[in-house]
């Protein structure tokens, strides 16, 4: 258990020295950036070297998570936020150009949240379902029908997805970073009751399995 420890805090020291070795960093400066969906910890040190950012993480957090690919003229901060879309993660920032991670927690929203009416005939899973058919059914790649997959959602009090996490890959590297991007600020019909539970777990299953979802309704629809 000692060596294990000794061997994450070298780790952590590592990351954080190669940042401040680097200069001073501002993260809002646009970088030119292409780190592969990878595994997390992994991801996470390549990130470190080529944005000078210090991170401050426990092997144990990362254990078993992937990271989002990240690939564009990007801030640290939105390649960031993109990385660990899907993890279940998120970055508690020490200073400007130091983080941490944590397990990602749902924001409270204030003031007064519109249509709070329950759907009629329906429960909040079938809202759930229907912003989700909405917006998978858009592309081939994450049409519902073809593969198995786990998912974890945060839904906001406002009924937007604020964090999500790929639980079990699709088995498609492509596939699995579509999903997940998909899923970015997507929007349930209503607001998130109180009571609801999270995370709120989706299993999609393939059209062998007798049960899926129908994007015939969808076809043509753009929006959602």
């Amino acid at each position: 258990m000692t060596h294990v420890r000794q061997a994450c805090l070298a780790l952590l020291f590592w990351l954080m020295s190669s940042a401040v070795s680097a200069g001073p960093v501002d993260p809002r400066t646009p970088l030119e950036l292409d780190i592969p969906a990878q595994a997390l910890a992994s991801a996470l040190e390549r990130f470190s070297r080529s944005t000078g950012m210090a991170v401050l993480v426990d092997r144990q957090l990362t254990r078993g998570r992937r990271s989002v690919a990240v690939k564009g003229h990007l801030n640290a901060t939105d390649a960031l936020s993109l990385m660990l879309s899907g993890s279940g993660l998120m970055a508690r920032y020490a200073r400007a150009d130091a983080f941490t991670l944590q397990v990602a927690q749902v924001a409270e929203v204030s003031g007064t949240v519109a249509n709070n009416a329950p759907l009629a005939g329906g429960s909040y899973a079938t809202a759930i379902q229907t912003a989700l058919e909405r917006r998978l059914c858009r592309s081939p790649l994450t049409r519902p029908g073809s593969f198995r997959a786990l998912l974890q959602l945060w839904i906001g009090r406002d009924g937007v997805v604020q964090y999500s996490r790929l639980v079990s890959s699709t088995g498609d590297i492509q596939r699995d970073s579509a999903l997940v991007e998909s899923l970015r600020n997507l929007r349930i019909e209503r607001p998130a009751p109180s009571s609801l539970g999270q995370p709120v777990t989706l299993l999609l299953l393939p059209q062998s399995s007798g049960k899926r979802m129908e994007c015939t309704q969808w076809e043509g629809v753009s929006g959602g």
